[in-house]
């Protein structure tokens, strides 16, 4: 994989981060194409980040969105390092966990052995995604007030660990 590099903010400082270049992750009943290489904005508590289309293998049909955050950030612990969603009339095929599995090589060529994936605590779909893949749940918590999602109408987030091996 050929290496992007692009800039983003820490401190008003310009910092730069190398992004893998994999437009197309090639799976057996999805690929994730990519929809953007999102620069971080630490000051935001953004991350560099890749936004991916989840599409039926082989054709650019989209049938959801899944992004892989790299980084360490307290958002992190709340938003996650993956967030996904399908697109109703898909979902039921375990989708959004193919689409997980498919990240990973990405992750641990960034050094990453362990995300966090969250999800509302009310969201049992989410929650069966998330321990499929291998999360182990560690808690559900109250979001702080300044925090993007509670700041949405989000009061509760349940956290997972998925250690990768």
């Amino acid at each position: 994989m050929l290496i992007l590099s692009m800039t983003f903010k820490c401190g008003g400082v310009d910092m730069s981060f190398e992004f893998l270049e994999a437009d197309r992750i090639k799976g057996e009943e999805i690929d994730l194409l990519i929809d953007n290489y999102m620069p971080g904005d630490l000051e935001k508590g953004w991350v560099p980040a890749y936004r991916y289309h989840i599409v039926i293998a082989g054709t650019n049909q989209i049938i959801g969105k899944i992004d892989l955050r790299i980084g360490e950030q307290e958002s992190l612990y709340y938003g996650g390092h993956i967030g996904y969603s399908v697109d109703e009339e898909y979902r039921g095929h375990r989708y959004a966990g193919k689409a997980c599995r498919l990240l990973k090589p990405i992750a641990l060529k960034h050094g990453k052995n362990r995300l966090y994936i969250t999800c509302n605590p009310t969201n049992l779909a989410s929650r069966k995604t998330i321990e499929r893949v291998g999360g182990k749940f560690i808690e559900t918590v109250d979001l702080p007030p300044y925090n993007d999602m509670y700041q949405r109408g989000e009061r509760e987030i349940s956290i997972f660990e998925w250690i990768l091996d």
